[in-house]
């Protein structure tokens, strides 16, 4: 059951939303978004559409990773005086490669309770899909661009766990080749792409086989890459 406006606590919501299919918002996220006093937004146009789609009208604000620091005090402020507020991003959990982490830690330090609702997120079902182990795995997310890329790629490749990474359709391809230099071209891996869209699609097999099947795949959407351990 969604909740009611004095059901609502005053402390921060940290509320996921769809990384593609509409239908992945739970009840209980629509409840907080539609009772609290406010909604943080790292896109506040990307999330007044959403809003918009199930009928909820709410004051949003501009959070995001350029304006976070000097946001960040007025926010306290307004949590400390009690208000209910809601933190979402353009897709998924935040604070799993989106903002979230400053605010939850000011938050923290001032004993204001932070509630994070279970939701959608792309590493999770692109991990259990993959037919890789999955019992233990190390979430890198997105690789440096240029310094200290190389070193983390050697760090990566010693690691006897499942590795997961993001990439972006710009650099995968690019990526790919690094993983197989850094990698070998025989190790195990899983490319996802648009999970829970409508081309969602796994590419399975060694790294040279998935480098192989790409050569005729359009390299759209944002990818999840999932490699085995060494």
């Amino acid at each position: 059951m969604a909740p009611v406006k004095n059901e609502i606590k005053a402390c921060l919501y940290l509320v996921p939303t769809p990384i593609g299919n509409l239908s992945d918002m739970t009840p209980r996220a629509l409840g907080v978004l539609s009772a609290v006093d406010f909604i943080l937004s790292e896109d506040t146009r990307v999330s007044n559409k959403l809003l918009m789609h199930f009928n909820i009208e709410k004051s949003l604000r501009s959070f995001h990773s350029q304006n976070e620091h000097k946001a960040l005090q007025s926010i306290v402020d307004k949590l400390k005086e009690g208000a209910s507020v809601a933190l979402v991003t353009d897709a998924g959990t935040p604070g799993i490669s989106d903002p979230a982490y400053l605010l939850v830690r000011a938050c923290r330090k001032e004993n204001i309770p932070v509630i994070a609702l279970p939701g959608a997120t792309a590493f999770v079902p692109a991990l259990v899909a993959s037919g890789l182990p999955c019992d233990r795995f190390f979430f890198n997310g997105f690789l440096p661009q240029k310094k200290g890329r190389n070193t983390q790629l050697n760090w990566l490749a010693a690691l006897n766990c499942t590795i997961v990474l993001y990439e972006s359709p710009h650099r995968l391809l690019k990526c790919l080749d690094e993983l197989i230099a850094h990698f070998g071209s025989e190790r195990q891996a899983c490319f996802a792409k648009e999970i829970s869209k409508l081309f969602e699609k796994y590419i399975t097999g060694s790294l040279q086989e998935i480098k192989e099947q790409l050569t005729s795949e359009k390299i759209v959407g944002e990818w999840v890459i999932v490699i085995g351990g060494s």
